[in-house]
């Protein structure tokens, strides 16, 4: 069973940078569309990026200009470049194949806080 293990997450000021990384087991993993997710407390966990297996991106509109999704098929691994934080980006960050099939066993999360 593929798992995924998220890490990177932090404390960071205001308009701070974190990078995230998320790394997937198994063989299949060139083959997904992967996505990062987030959920804040009390909230609904929303999808924030999206990167195909051929390498296109797609970013929910909160966080476009500042977050850079990428992956390296090669380490089974996807990115989250985080720049220019806000306080309204805390969360627990997870990732994911995309939302349109049926996602893989979700990982235990990386916590994002951002506060001064």
């Amino acid at each position: 069973q593929v798992q995924l293990v998220e890490s990177g997450g932090d404390l960071v000021q205001p308009g701070g940078s974190l990078r995230l990384s998320c790394v997937a087991s198994g063989s299949m993993f060139r083959f997904y569309d992967m996505g990062w997710y987030r959920q804040a407390p009390g909230k609904q966990r929303e999808l924030v990026a999206t990167a195909t297996s051929g390498y296109k991106t797609n970013y929910v509109d909160s966080v476009k200009g500042r977050f850079t999704i990428s992956r390296d098929n090669a380490k089974n691994t996807v990115y989250l470049q985080m720049n220019s934080l806000k306080p309204e980006d805390t969360a627990v960050y997870y990732c994911n194949r995309s939302p349109t099939v049926i996602p893989l066993p979700w990982g235990q999360g990386t916590q994002v806080t951002v506060s001064s």
